[in-house]
């Protein structure tokens, strides 16, 4: 398995931005397919944006496309998730996952993940 560290949450204010950070380690990073997802108080857990092996192909929820952008470095093992426009909804603990499969976009299908990372964004 891949072990995954998230970092750059925190405190900003409506229409502020974030930009998220998840550095891996273990196996080969470039053989995962890479999803950010988020959690919310008394909410599941959902899927924020996806991409491919070699960041050729990306991927959102809707409720965030043409605001974040997810891309990857796999010579330096890392995914990130640049938050623009932010919004108090977007509020919630933000996780990344890792799974060499690439067959949904489901929290189950996700074999590892991080620990999580605060974003909480005020009005």
């Amino acid at each position: 398995q891949v072990q995954l560290v998230e970092s750059g949450g925190g405190l900003v204010q409506a229409g502020g931005s974030l930009r998220l950070s998840c550095a891996a380690s273990g196996r080969t990073f470039s053989s995962y397919v890479m999803g950010w997802f988020r959690q919310a108080p008394g909410k599941e857990r959902e899927f924020v944006a996806g991409i491919s092996w070699s960041g050729a192909r990306t991927y959102y929820a809707d409720s965030v496309k043409g605001r974040f952008t997810i891309s990857r470095d796999n010579a330096k093992n890392t995914v990130y998730l640049q938050m623009n426009s932010l919004k108090p909804e977007d509020t919630a603990v933000y996780y990344c996952a890792a799974d060499p499969f690439g067959r949904t976009w489901r929290p189950d299908d996700f074999g590892s993940w991080g620990q999580g990372t605060q974003v909480t964004v005020s009005s």
